[in-house]
């Protein structure tokens, strides 16, 4: 049984990513948590700062929170007839971080899934939204879907690096999961200025990705550009891919191509959905 978290806001962002989480996962026994986090840290009244009571707390945010997730929840009862998925709603009052952290904790959450918005979306990401923070400081593999993005069937997977880290089987498996379920295949996608060539670390490192993914349908695809992003952008639209998966720990491209884009033609970061892994 896959245990999924969904922190809601109630936006159309955050329902499209529901939406898509429900067709991602239509074939896997899954358990959704619906989140909704009420985040007020103090309240100033007559220039005096203080604590709200329980009892201010519950009238003003998590009664109301409920009432709406109540509603969510009988609407996706309504229109999901998949007896592999089992519904359960959450409150906080909290932390935004905090609170996820606790859920991970307690629920044993596999998977984080966030909207983020549209045309905005994962180039402000780094600035401190919440889907930002989540990818960048709690690990635990999420998936991240824009506004935009419409589901298809995850046949053509983009997996870029730069092969400079290791990456253990737990890590990968995430990966592996969606190549089973959906028989699509693994883009790994190395991009390099013209004439650099790989190091003994990273030549060992790819050899480990080749002996991982030797029984599924993985392609080694080498691309010369001295920018990353639009070379990501070039093979997303030339293969049509449904889905990136990033490694948060590789850095240099992890915060490249997800935070970095500016060039009004680099659409990938708001119309296709990134699985981000964590250790």
């Amino acid at each position: 049984m896959k245990n999924i978290l969904i922190p809601t806001d109630f936006s159309k962002n955050s329902c499209n990513a529901i939406e898509y989480a429900l067709k991602f996962y239509e074939k896997s026994n899954c358990n959704f948590y619906l989140l909704h986090v009420n985040t007020i840290n103090t309240l100033v009244v007559a220039e005096t700062t203080y604590m709200p009571t329980q009892e201010v707390i519950d009238e003003a945010f998590v009664k109301p929170a409920k009432v709406k997730l109540k509603e969510l929840l009988k609407k996706l009862v309504s229109v999901s007839n998949n007896e592999k998925h089992q519904f359960y709603t959450l409150t906080d009052y909290n932390y935004f971080i905090d609170s996820i952290r606790k859920h991970v904790s307690e629920k044993k959450i596999n998977v984080i899934v966030m909207g983020t918005k549209g045309a905005s979306g994962l180039k402000k990401l780094i600035v401190g939204s919440n889907t930002g923070d989540v990818i960048t400081r709690v690990h635990c593999t999420t998936l991240v879907v824009p506004e935009n993005a419409k589901y298809q069937t995850p046949k053509e997977i983009a997996f870029p690096t730069d092969f400079s880290s290791f990456y253990s089987l737990e890590l990968l498996k995430p990966i592996m999961e969606v190549l089973d379920l959906y028989k699509g295949t693994v883009n790994i996608l190395h991009i390099n200025k013209k004439g650099a060539s790989l190091n003994l670390d990273q030549q060992i490192n790819k050899g480990y990705l080749e002996d991982y993914f030797v029984n599924s349908h993985c392609v080694f695809h080498n691309l010369t550009n001295n920018h990353i992003e639009s070379a990501i952008q070039s093979f997303v639209e030339k293969k049509n891919v449904n889905l990136i998966t990033m490694v948060a720990k590789n850095l240099n491209y992890f915060q490249r191509i997800l935070f970095h884009p500016t060039v009004q033609e680099i659409s990938y970061h708001t119309d296709i959905p990134f699985l981000v892994l964590h250790e």
